[in-house]
């Protein structure tokens, strides 16, 4: 019989947080920007989807996961694209730079982070 306990967990263990997401079910449009948006338009998306993360119950797995695996598009985690590719010390998500940085988040304030420069 195979030793199952080597194994990696289920992929599933890895998302279900997404199950528990305020932004659930709702109009991808509130989170990624069309294309030929304006940057007044865009702002506007861009609050209301913080808004809606503000109050999501999974906002630092969100956060984690997109800092983590560098989502080049979208609010993830109440954080625009910019705002990722700044905590990340890279000028765009799109063109990344060489240098790869991780980030840590605090039990007593899961919204804001400290980073970590990996080598």
């Amino acid at each position: 019989m195979a030793d199952f306990r080597r194994l990696p967990p289920p992929q599933a263990d890895h998302w279900d947080w997404q199950l528990d997401a305020a932004c659930r079910g709702m109009d991808s449009s509130t989170f990624f920007h069309p294309t030929e948006e304006h940057r007044v338009a865009r702002q506007r998306r861009i609050d209301a989807a913080k808004e809606i993360c503000a109050a999501c119950p999974v906002l630092t797995d969100c956060r984690s996961y997109a800092l983590r695996t560098r989502e080049a598009y979208g609010i993830w985690g109440g954080l625009s694209e910019f705002e990722r590719a700044t905590i990340l010390g890279l000028r765009s998500l799109r063109y990344p730079a060489k240098e790869v940085r991780d980030y840590v988040t605090t039990q007593s304030d899961p919204i804001h982070f400290q980073l970590n420069v990996v080598t």
